[in-house]
């Protein structure tokens, strides 16, 4: 890959069910943290070189754009509606005809670190990580890699497992993504963007990258533990600069 990343894919126009009541009046990714919608933590944490955001709405669209315009901190946004709401990896085939080479893809209700932002913007192929404690439900997405760490597709694992190396829903994709068939899930009523990574990842290698910070806010329970991590972040930063002075 020459040069550096330019474009993000935000991933924004899910219902947010698993998030009721909050989201019965407030999309997902417009629901604060520490007094601050997630989008706009994690806008702020996008690399300078990021030019262009592309955000896919679709539930409450009109807030979502209402809030955001746009622009956001002069990188341009430009919005894809998603009418049907036909799982990531659909989200993500409506952005084709806007997508250079390379890109970004985030989830809009995950909170992400710059630092892994701007390593991944200088990525060819690679999907973050976390190693996570107990993961209960999101064992479901454990990932299996090989000698090389290239990632290699989904484990088979139940909730009691002590450790899972997660798929964090950051990925630094090119435009061979479509040239593969959308993986149905949910009985085929949703296509995913992770399972067709994973078809994709048994011609290109596709590096998986630990994070330095990522917390998912899929439940209602999430939210307090999303504010606190962001309180840690917060206070591991300014640490750092007080460090640096």
């Amino acid at each position: 890959m020459n040069g550096v990343i330019k474009q993000v894919v935000v991933l924004a126009a899910g219902e947010g069910l698993r998030l009721r009541p909050y989201t019965l009046t407030t999309p997902k990714p417009l629901l604060e943290v520490n007094g601050r919608p997630i989008l706009e933590w994690n806008f702020d944490e996008l690399p300078e070189n990021i030019s262009e955001i592309i955000l896919v709405v679709g539930y409450l669209k009109d807030k979502i754009i209402n809030h955001f315009g746009n622009n956001w901190r002069n990188k341009k946004i430009i919005y894809v509606e998603q009418r049907e709401l036909k799982g990531t990896g659909d989200a993500l085939r409506l952005c084709q005809p806007l997508l250079d080479e390379h890109f970004l893809v985030i989830n809009g209700d995950d909170l992400y670190a710059k630092e892994d932002l701007e390593k991944f913007s200088r990525c060819n192929l690679a999907i973050l990580a976390k190693e996570i404690s107990n993961p209960g439900r999101l064992s479901l997405h454990t990932l299996l890699t090989d000698e090389q760490n290239h990632f290699c597709g989904f484990a088979k694992t139940d909730e009691n497992i002590k450790t899972a190396r997660v798929n964090a829903g950051l990925y630094a994709l090119n435009r061979h993504f479509f040239d593969y068939p959308l993986q149905p899930i949910k009985n085929g009523a949703e296509f995913g963007l992770p399972q067709t990574v994973a078809l994709m990842a048994q011609d290109y290698p596709i590096e998986v990258i630990n994070a330095t910070f990522w917390q998912s806010v899929g439940y209602p329970e999430d939210i307090k533990k999303a504010e606190e991590a962001i309180k840690q972040k917060v206070q591991s930063s300014n640490a750092k600069v007080q460090i640096n002075a």
